[in-house]
């Protein structure tokens, strides 16, 4: 794709983060199914539905600017969810299987703060305020995510699996 202006940059960001999240509402339940703590497992099925929610808010922002939701492929999700996909099939121990996809969690959640965070620029200086707030509310939800998910960790999981 040929990118000639912020317009379509950010189009093909937007794109790409579509792609992710959707990748992501795919990983998600193999990832609680794996899970050997049920703290690890709720904090998996809850982002989930959060997850879901944040395709529909991008199906939204598409809406707002005329455009109908697609997605391109996102080689750094793809690229984090293999990372993922190979350590719940390498790591035997299910407690320090569960503080690897906690840490694999966390690394999608900061791709995703990252992107949410240039979108949400991005759409301030094209004018696109709708989109500005939804992207805006999906990033504080993100890290949220993050929070919570290093909370996890710290509260039980690294040390069970130390």
């Amino acid at each position: 794709m040929s990118v000639t202006n912020l317009e379509e940059l950010f189009l093909h960001t937007l794109k790409d983060v579509y792609y992710a999240e959707k990748q992501i509402v795919k990983a998600l339940p193999k990832m609680a199914r794996k899970a050997g703590s049920e703290d690890v497992k709720a904090a998996f099925d809850s982002h989930l539905t959060e997850t879901r929610e944040h395709v529909t808010r991008l199906e939204s922002v598409f809406a707002a600017i005329g455009k109908k939701p697609s997605a391109v492929k996102c080689d750094a999700i793809v690229g984090i969810l293999h990372e993922a996909t190979e350590l719940m099939d390498e790591v035997e121990d299910t407690e320090t299987l569960d503080a690897a996809m906690l840490a694999a969690a966390q690394a999608v959640e900061h791709y995703e703060i990252a992107r949410y965070g240039t979108l949400v620029s991005w759409a301030g200086v094209l004018g696109h305020k709708d989109a500005v707030k939804t992207l805006e509310a999906t990033r504080e939800e993100e890290k949220a995510t993050d929070d919570k998910l290093s909370k996890l960790g710290k509260s039980g999981v690294n040390k069970k699996a130390a």
